[in-house]
């Protein structure tokens, strides 16, 4: 899969709330997937830094996108845990997330996100998620 196929495959099927966080496909492999979320006075909360719901919703939805680039084609998985650690406050232009799939089976998922403040390069949370395939 090529970004624009996962960006057509973000269109697709998630949902408008997801879709307002305005993520797209930075870079796409079977090893990994990048996502760009740009942060905007919407996302912030009080002291101006990136809200941990809108960071847990990139993570999410950038581990449902990286087992898409890992299984070359969309899964619509359902997500059974996602564990969010917040490392330090969110700032800047835009958060990166690094997904990636550590083990895909025949009925679940294991994955892994980092997410890291585009500006600094500093890693601002880390999540696990294990995921429920259909």
């Amino acid at each position: 899969m090529t970004s624009a196929d996962l960006q057509a495959t973000l269109a697709e099927h998630f949902a408008p709330w997801v879709l307002d966080l305005d993520l797209s496909v930075v870079e796409v492999a079977v090893s990994h997937t990048i996502t760009r979320m740009p942060l905007s006075a919407r996302l912030m909360r009080v002291g101006g830094i990136v809200s941990g719901q809108a960071l847990t919703a990139l993570a999410d939805t950038s581990v449902i996108l990286a087992l898409a680039g890992h299984r070359g084609a969309f899964v619509p998985a359902g997500t059974v845990t996602l564990d969010t650690q917040f490392l330090r406050p969110g700032t800047g232009t835009a958060i990166l997330c690094r997904a990636e799939i550590i083990r895909a089976g025949r009925s679940m998922a294991f994955a892994r996100a980092d997410l890291t403040a585009q500006d600094s390069g500093k890693l601002v949370a880390t999540a696990t998620a294990t995921l429920a395939l259909p």
